[in-house]
């Protein structure tokens, strides 16, 4: 099973985190995008140091990082693990996962 999972809010990341461990535990691959407000879960050491989120396929939204300078997100701050993309990568994470939950 391909769990992919969408995240626009920041409010959203330690639900983020459960999912991500939960279908991992079933032997899940799992993808996540992170867009809008869900980008700034990148300044939260809570998500990027979640063995969950360091197991799974993570990318952001460029536009997102760039519309969230000021509190605090910034390219250069980013693990290199992480994809820094677009909407593309959100429409091939729904187009190659099974299940998509968007929070």
């Amino acid at each position: 099973m391909r769990f992919g999972l969408v995240v626009t809010d920041e409010r959203h990341g330690s639900t983020a985190v459960a999912l991500l461990m939960a279908a991992q535990m079933r032997g899940w691959e799992c993808r996540c995008f992170l867009t809008d407000r869900g980008a700034l879960l990148l300044t939260s050491p809570a998500f990027t140091g979640s063995l969950a989120v360091s197991a799974t396929r993570v990318a952001v939204c460029e536009l997102s990082i760039e519309r969230y300078e000021d509190y605090g997100l910034r390219v250069a701050d980013i693990n290199p693990a992480v994809m820094i993309g677009g909407q593309y990568q959100d429409a091939d994470l729904v187009r190659n996962s099974d299940c998509v939950l968007v929070l």
